[in-house]
């Protein structure tokens, strides 16, 4: 069975992935690329604002909080 792409802002808290690609190449990619949010490396969301946005998740060995609409472009395999 082959790992389901979903964008990493539809992964429940506690849920695992893999980063897999970004949805674009943009400014806000290269920047997330830059902060160590790059293909292979193990993902997990660790909890969403009272609203929903930010999202908080940990990669890398550290925590990094991204607004939905950063998180939307990241695809995650899960």
């Amino acid at each position: 069975m082959s790992p389901k792409i979903v964008p990493l802002g539809t992964l429940s808290r506690g849920q695992r992935g893999t980063i897999y690609d970004f949805i674009e190449e943009s400014d806000t990619c290269a920047r997330l690329e830059e902060m160590g949010v790059t293909p292979g490396e193990p993902v997990e969301i660790v909890r969403f604002a009272p609203l929903g946005d930010p999202i908080e998740i940990r990669i890398r060995g550290y925590l990094l909080i991204l607004r939905k609409e950063e998180a939307n472009l990241i695809k995650v395999s899960i």
